[in-house]
């Protein structure tokens, strides 16, 4: 009998689901053409939380990270106003990208209030257009929280306008508190950055980084790398449709 981590890896291999891996584990960036990648999130310490150890593994391989925060976190911070707050809050994810060797960008949209409508789709359009990504990582849409799905519904309607498609896959944060119902396709080891990501996440000073891990993040990346068969792991479901095609350069 089989055990489920054999069953996973089975499973992922059948269905063509460890070319991410596979371009992950390679031992030589000169053979590697560079890839662009985009994160989308929420707020700051969201695609950290959610998705660093693989951002940090893709940068550490050459590839060029850009992190899209939607909002900057402006109501993030109890006793404090808006303006105050998402200064705070935009210097600590500046400082996580710094350890992420990422990109930031901030939207602009505001913290708890967020909008999806026609002139935001554009907005979110041009800004992730203008990276030409190979990749984009959002938050999966059935969220909790209505910031993490706007972020989410934006991004893929972005995917589904793109004239030059890019590969698209959905991270998890706080699962089973936020992230609802996830059940992934695919599997990244960050054992090596598990760290790194842990620092970016620290970097978030003002919204009590071990209240985040707390909150199910360790417990996630134990229980995905049990899944894999590997000390700790982050895990993603890729969009329909185009993975195979998408990772065939990598």
């Amino acid at each position: 009998m089989r055990s489920r981590r054999q069953f996973v890896k089975a499973t992922s291999t059948a269905l063509g689901l460890l070319p991410l891996a596979s371009l992950l584990n390679a031992q030589s960036k000169e053979k590697i053409e560079k890839k662009k990648i985009v994160c989308v999130g929420g707020h700051p310490d969201d695609p950290e939380s959610g998705c660093g150890g693989t951002l940090a593994k893709l940068a550490k391989k050459g590839h060029a990270i850009t992190i899209i925060y939607l909002t900057t976190g402006e109501a993030g911070i109890e006793g404090k106003g808006h303006a105050e707050a998402a200064a705070i809050r935009k210097q600590e994810a500046l400082n996580a990208c710094t350890i992420l060797n990422a990109k930031p960008i901030f939207a602009g949209q505001i913290d708890g209030d967020t909008i999806m409508n026609k002139m935001w789709l554009t907005k979110i359009q041009k800004l992730v257009y203008d990276e030409k990504p190979d990749i984009v990582f959002t938050h999966w849409p059935l969220d909790s929280h209505m910031d993490h799905q706007a972020a989410s519904f934006l991004t893929i309607q972005a995917w589904v306008r793109a004239q030059q498609r890019f590969a698209l896959y959905f991270f998890e944060v706080c699962a089973g508190e936020q992230t609802m119902t996830f059940h992934p396709t695919d599997y990244v080891d960050i054992t090596d950055t598990q760290e790194l990501k842990k620092k970016a996440v620290f970097c978030h000073t003002s919204q009590d980084p071990p209240g985040i891990y707390n909150c199910g993040h360790a417990s996630m990346e134990d229980f995905r790398g049990r899944e894999l068969g590997v000390k700790a792991a982050e895990a993603f479901i890729c969009m329909n449709g185009i993975k195979q095609s998408a990772f065939n350069n990598f």
